[in-house]
């Protein structure tokens, strides 16, 4: 059942006065996100790894929105230490963040590591936002009903066979596949979306406003395909290209369940949200994958996450317990 009848971005409440970060918002699903809440009115920070492209973003969201708010932040989510300075510089130019979307990935590029020696994918897409989002944590909890948006893919149902549930190993691609490697990425994202949810609800203190919500976009024709390593391929590259074009959506309906999820009252904490018809359509609520429901798995991940990282969400004051019995 559709979510919302014929729900549009422009169906967004007015987001006056609340503060958003977008990580990846130079082009595709996060420069759309950024142009609607921008055009709201929310006070529109711009994740950004190349203050360049940042800035010709910055100025398509003005010329579409006219007098809005827009910031950039460099942050590159491939560089913990990035992270770090980009969330400090936050801190000193906002006293609260209400709305965090963690969008910004890499898909199935040539095998890399990252500043730290993280695979590649799983560094920038998994740990990269799991650090963003734990420094970013006093901000969120200042704010009033604040959420972090988390976007995942289809593709994590892909990381659910022999080997490839286990989403600890930082350091190499599973099988030695890119492709695998970004499934295990995307699950990676869904897992920690929803463990964030249950430390959120398991806390007894003001951490409780808090919202972690999870988000996929279909088939969306944005940069993605073309940057992957398929796609810069000659004969296959255009097939993949191709075909996305056939099955995909545009990148404005692509964005739509990180809006809705950003943006409307009843998206709870603990959903996931993506279109109707799995690759395409409207919003409706979708249900993860076995493996991704896994609270045993997600607790293992989150614990390594931290460990990788250093960034631990103290804030939160969870008490933490000999195994998961939630």
């Amino acid at each position: 059942m559709v979510l919302w009848k014929a729900w549009r971005a422009a169906d967004a409440p007015d987001l006056s006065g609340r503060v958003a970060l977008v990580t990846g918002a130079t082009s595709g699903i996060g420069l759309e996100t950024a142009t609607q809440l921008a055009r709201g009115g929310a006070r529109t920070l711009l994740g950004c790894r190349d203050l360049g492209r940042g800035q010709r973003a910055k100025e398509r969201i003005v010329e579409r929105c006219g007098a809005a708010s827009v910031e950039l932040v460099r942050v590159d989510l491939a560089d913990l230490e990035s992270v770090r300075d980009a969330a400090r510089e936050i801190a000193d130019r906002a006293g609260h963040l209400d709305l965090l979307v963690n969008n910004a990935g890499v898909m199935a590029p040539p095998p890399q590591l990252t500043d730290q020696g993280f695979e590649l994918q799983l560094g920038t897409n998994h740990l990269g936002h799991f650090a963003l989002t734990g420094r970013l944590l006093p901000l969120l909890l200042a704010a009033d009903g604040a959420r972090v948006i988390t976007v995942s893919s289809i593709a994590h149902h892909l990381a659910g066979g022999a080997g490839l549930s286990e989403p600890t190993d930082f350091k190499t691609l599973p099988h030695g596949s890119r492709w695998l490697g970004y499934a295990r990425s995307k699950l990676a994202n869904l897992l920690f979306a929803l463990e964030l949810d249950r430390q959120v609800r398991d806390c007894t203190d003001a951490a409780t406003g808090l919202r972690s919500i999870a988000v996929h976009p279909g088939v969306t024709r944005s940069e993605l395909v073309a940057r992957a390593s398929i796609g810069q391929r000659p004969l296959i590259g255009r097939i993949a290209q191709l075909s996305t074009q056939v099955i995909s959506q545009s990148t404005a309906s692509g964005a739509l369940p990180t809006l809705y999820a950003a943006t409307r009252a009843d998206a709870a904490g603990g959903e996931f949200f993506g279109p109707r018809l799995g690759v395409r359509g409207a919003p409706v609520r979708v249900r993860p994958s076995h493996v991704a429901r896994d609270a045993v798995l997600a607790d293992r991940l989150w614990q390594a996450s931290a460990a990788a990282t250093g960034v631990g969400y103290e804030e939160l004051c969870k008490p933490r317990r000999a195994g998961v019995d939630r």
